[in-house]
């Protein structure tokens, strides 16, 4: 896997009960996956001798980011290294603007856009869809890095003067964000998930409830049906995450990731099968595992960093008052605002989940309720 952060580790840890032999490149040996993974490469992944030397030996490659130069991976390919999902699928989750050109060309619902590159093409595109106006990094962007909403001509001229390639997207005043996960194996078994919930705070997803409160059976489906054909369309062998808004009228596509997701950590304890056991056997062409739920419902709520960098001075406290919570941390320095866990929560009761979980997230991160 090249990248070692959050997603690798927990990759890791779901190779080690299949005994597949698991390797990362990783930026640091502080990289939160480096710390647990007993095969680590430290390297550049925008280096194409790394990322050679790297894949020696491997089966397949595989990825949790979706940084690394296409060319590279095309160039991979042509040295018979397997890499999934390829260059080509990989493409869509990596460039904003050839996403929604394939979306697009496909006949799926997202928002309106145009490629733009001054205030005047902005001013432009906002006559036909109105202010405010979304302007999105065509690459590099996440959580909520990349993405800006303009009031004003004057605003998407402030984002443009960065020099950074951008979309305009139509400003969509949405219900709700879902997320829709699926795995996609070569030959082409696929498995999907419960579409979920997300909830968002400055652009960075804070809690993910599963399956989504109160979503029709009918829009459940068609937000499947959707993650499907699109993995399908677009070739992508692993996971496929698609985020969408539920709006008044139906579904629209918002973004993809061709990993693990956040918006699927939920699974480690409410699913048969995790997004990330999932995620190896998709890639290594195995058959895919069940990913049923196995509770009525799962809260995840993510862990940020507070002040306080004594996170398992916390652990005690959270254990004794809520045995039912199970934490996952990453491994990382503790810093304000960084996201360095999750906790989940599975039963019958949708609110008191919700609660217990955002307790004790909160707990965790800033040792306050």
């Amino acid at each position: 896997m090249v990248g070692a952060g959050q997603l690798a580790r927990m990759t890791c840890q779901a190779a080690i009960s299949l005994d597949v032999g698991f390797r990362v490149l990783a930026d640091s040996p502080a990289d939160s996956a480096a710390a647990v993974c007993p095969d680590v490469m430290t390297g550049d992944y925008t280096s194409l001798a790394d990322l050679t030397a790297f894949a020696a030996g491997c089966d397949v490659v595989t990825f949790d980011h979706e940084h690394v130069p296409g060319q590279h991976l095309t160039e991979l390919m042509a040295a018979a290294v397997t890499v999934r999902p390829g260059p080509g699928a990989l493409s869509h989750a990596q460039d904003k603007l050839v996403m929604r050109q394939a979306m697009a060309s496909l006949g799926l619902p997202c928002p309106r856009f145009v490629p733009v590159s001054a205030a005047a093409e902005v001013a432009d595109f906002a006559a036909g869809s109105g202010w405010p106006v979304v302007l999105k990094a065509v690459r590099g962007g996440y959580d909520g890095r990349g993405v800006w909403i303009c009031e004003t001509p004057e605003d998407a001229a402030e984002v443009l003067r960065h020099g950074v390639a951008v979309i305009a997207e139509q400003y969509v005043p949405f219900r709700r964000e879902l997320a829709a996960l699926v795995a996609r194996s070569p030959h082409g078994q696929a498995a999907a998930y419960p579409v979920v919930q997300t909830v968002q705070r400055d652009g960075v997803c804070q809690e993910v409830v599963a399956p989504a409160p109160e979503l029709p059976a009918g829009l459940a489906a068609e937000a499947q049906r959707l993650a499907l054909t699109i993995a399908g369309q677009l070739g992508v062998t692993g996971l496929l995450a698609v985020e969408l808004f539920e709006t008044g009228s139906g579904l629209l596509v918002n973004e993809l990731a061709m990993r693990p997701h956040n918006s699927g950590h939920w699974t480690i304890d409410g699913a048969r099968t995790s997004q990330f056991q999932q995620h190896l056997r998709a890639v290594l062409d195995l058959p895919l595992g069940d990913p049923r739920p196995v509770a009525p419902h799962t809260v995840m709520a993510n862990v940020f960093g507070g002040d306080d960098p004594d996170v398992y001075g916390r652990y005690v406290h959270v254990m004794a008052a809520d045995p039912g919570v199970s934490v996952h941390l990453y491994g990382k320095a503790v810093r304000p605002g960084r996201k360095i866990g999750h906790v989940n929560v599975t039963g019958d009761q949708l609110d008191d989940l919700r609660d217990r979980a955002g307790r004790a997230a909160r707990y965790l991160g800033d040792g306050k309720e």
